[in-house]
């Protein structure tokens, strides 16, 4: 019996130029206990087709025309009372960004009584031991505790869990869960996925999985949705999609997954050491971030440093990079006692010591264009005298940045805003370039990008290292990337290297137990890597 039908889903959006379409006649069906993967990159009208089902499209959204049938109710023909009785009761959802989705100055467990007290007649003390049943199923301990707890008091992990804990409070027949597990560390989306899992296995829930990680849908779908451009381009068995894709926007997605890409040949740069880190300790007021850490970095590798959030790889990489004082121990740059140096006394090592951070954005001043943009470092280190002269004397050099990271050269005139998040990201490694450093650290530089999208960066990269001869160090939680391109890679873990070596040592034998709990949470390893 089909549980949930699409057919023939129209959707726009109102703007100043009236009613503009964002999805075309999207159809599909999901039985009960089935997983539909949609998939695709962003702006391809996955989120939208998801939130039409549930009626939560924003005030200037709206279903143009199609059907949207759950069981035996027509969902576009209810009342906004009748789309917010079934929400929660019979369909709910599971939000990207728990940060947002989470009223900050309240507790968790208010917040997941809520559905209880719009769903059901339990009383208040009854609501309250639901609560920490739904707390047990989603794996916490001391529920009393995580009860009272807010937020801010969560990591990220946990308020998944928590939105989790809410989507099923009333036992739904369908859950939508658009990104679940968007921006979490390798282990916890291994966790939160398994839980879905066993939540569908349990009660016959269905799930339409909203993603742009087709990893995560191999491993966890029935059924696979291919959109793009608004449209659903692509459909059908999960085994069948991923191993013989038919249409060209499907095979270039799985092409563009890093299990898939070539990887490097094996064998270690033979160069001299251009980062030496012994005994490295960083402490924040009781808490030990990085703990007693060394390893060496050879001129042309890339190296890598692997880990979950809290590991203490972003903690290393900005000592490295002279934005933050080690506690203890040394670290030797380029022949540079850093560990001796003050911000002002680093100045000079910024020519050859580049870093391009996670969101770009975040570092761009929002007045500049591209062009002040990648023209900020050559600025702080021109001679006082130039500022009226200073854009014709950099021109060259700018252009030439710009289109080593394969941007044209009329995007030095646009700002920021009005670039997507791989272009904004090569405006970041063209900064980075503009100086011809010769270490570049890359504090995941590609975990908030879609798949085609990262795969475009990493091969920049690569070629980039390939032409100047550039050393990476390559901060990063994915280690199906991090397989793809390096050299050497070190696993962290509380603060500690508990693992390194040539990456293909470390991957296909690891030592340590938590390398392999990361290799074993690769999403999609299996099924990808076999559709080659």
């Amino acid at each position: 019996m089909t549980l949930l039908t699409v057919d023939d889903l129209t959707v726009g959006y109102r703007g100043p130029n009236g009613l503009t379409p964002v999805v075309h006649q999207v159809s599909f069906e999901v039985e009960p206990g089935q997983v539909l993967a949609l998939v695709g990159e962003s702006g391809s009208g996955k989120t939208t087709t998801g939130h039409a089902v549930l009626g939560l499209l924003p005030a200037n959204g709206q279903v143009i025309g199609g059907r949207i049938r759950f069981r035996d109710q027509e969902l576009t023909e209810l009342s906004a009372k009748g789309r917010r009785d079934l929400r929660g009761r019979a369909v709910s959802l599971i939000p990207q960004d728990p940060g947002v989705s989470l009223d900050p100055v309240r507790p968790v467990g208010a917040q997941v009584e809520d559905v209880l007290l719009l769903h059901t007649d339990l009383d208040r003390a009854a609501r309250r031991e639901r609560v920490h049943e739904l707390f047990e199923q989603v794996g916490f301990t001391d529920v009393e505790r995580r009860y009272r707890q807010y937020p801010h008091e969560l990591s990220g992990g946990m308020r998944q869990r928590v939105l989790i804990a809410a989507a099923i409070a009333a036992d739904p027949e369908l859950i939508i869960a658009d990104e679940p597990t968007s921006g979490l560390d390798a282990t916890v989306q291994k966790q939160v996925l398994d839980l879905i899992d066993e939540l569908r296995a349990r009660s016959g829930t269905a799930v339409v999985l909203v993603t742009h990680d087709l990893g995560v849908a191999a491993d966890r779908s029935d059924l696979i949705g291919v959109m793009q451009g608004g449209r659903l381009v692509e459909a059908g068995p999960t085994a069948r999609v991923i191993g013989t894709p038919e249409h060209p926007y499907t095979r270039k997605l799985v092409e563009s997954v890093p299990s898939r890409i070539d990887r490097r040949p094996a064998g270690r740069p033979s160069g001299d050491t251009v980062i030496e880190v012994r005994d490295l300790t960083k402490v924040f007021g009781r808490h030990t971030a990085v703990d007693h850490t060394s390893f060496e970095v050879r001129r042309g590798e890339t190296f890598s440093i692997v880990g979950e959030s809290g590991s203490g790889k972003s903690t290393t990489a900005r000592i490295l990079t002279g934005l933050t004082r080690a506690t203890s121990g040394r670290v030797t740059v380029l022949g540079a006692d850093v560990t001796a140096l003050s911000r002002r006394g680093f100045r000079p090592l910024r020519r050859d010591v580049q870093i391009v951070h996670q969101n770009p954005y975040s570092s761009f001043d929002p007045r500049f264009d591209v062009f002040d943009v990648v023209e900020e470092p050559l600025r702080a280190f021109a001679p006082a005298r130039w500022p009226w002269k200073r854009r014709a004397a950099h021109e060259d050099r700018v252009l030439a940045a710009l289109e080593a990271a394969a941007l044209p050269a009329d995007f030095a005139e646009r700002h920021p805003r009005e670039l997507s998040g791989g272009q904004r990201q090569r405006v970041a490694i063209a900064r980075a370039l503009v100086l011809e450093p010769t270490v570049v650290v890359l504090d995941e530089p590609i975990s908030a990008l879609d798949v085609s999208v990262a795969a475009q960066i990493l091969a920049l990269l690569r070629r980039l290292q390939e032409d100047r001869g550039l050393t990476y160090v390559f901060i990063s939680h994915d280690l199906a990337v991090v397989r793809a391109i390096s050299d050497r890679v070190a696993v962290m873990s509380n603060g500690r290297i508990v693992e390194q070596g040539p990456v293909q040592d470390v991957f296909s034998n690891p030592q340590h137990e938590y390398t392999v709990q990361l290799l074993d949470a690769i999403a999609g390893r299996d099924l990808l890597v076999g559709a080659r």
